[in-house]
């Protein structure tokens, strides 16, 4: 079976520098990341083999992820594994989508064309079980929902920065 991807690209009227920063700085990091919950970022560290440890609050309940970074070229790239967690940041299955992938590769590169900046998102299992490739190939079609209200969040936030 084929190991499904989602990618997604957005340009952003915005300097790649700036573009950078909402990746790679927490207090930004916070403002778009998971869109419509309170998103707190207990470690950030963007840097090869350094973590972002991310709860997200929804009321009483929360959900938490560990994102590991194997590949971090300044301004050009960003490369993590994408988990979720337990409170003690111990990798698990996904505790809202059965069979939901455990790890996700998470690429996003970064590309400045004069005054833009084309950021190219790509998410995909990694070492996958069949049953995990089925499930994040049937979520394809849905997966820029959440992404994408980032990534508006982001161009509200890069508006600001450039102001």
């Amino acid at each position: 079976m084929t190991n499904p991807k989602f990618v997604m690209e957005r340009t952003f009227d915005a300097p790649k520098s700036l573009v950078w920063r909402t990746w790679t700085e927490a207090d930004l990091v916070e403002r778009w990341y998971g869109p419509g919950v309170e998103t707190v970022i207990h470690e950030f560290s963007p840097e090869p083999g350094g973590l972002w440890l991310n709860e997200m609050r929804m009321g009483d309940n929360s959900m938490y992820q560990r994102m590991e970074y194997t590949d971090v070229v300044p301004t050009d790239r960003l490369v993590m594994l994408m988990s979720n967690a337990d409170e003690n940041w111990n990798v698990v299955p996904s505790p809202m989508m059965p069979d939901w992938p455990k790890v996700l590769l998470t690429t996003i590169t970064f590309q400045e064309t004069g005054a833009e900046t084309k950021l190219t998102l790509t998410w995909e299992p990694h070492n996958p079980t069949e049953a995990e490739i089925a499930t994040f190939a049937k979520a394809l079609p849905d997966l820029d929902k959440g992404w994408g209200k980032g990534m508006e969040i982001i161009a509200e936030i890069l508006e600001e920065l450039a102001g």
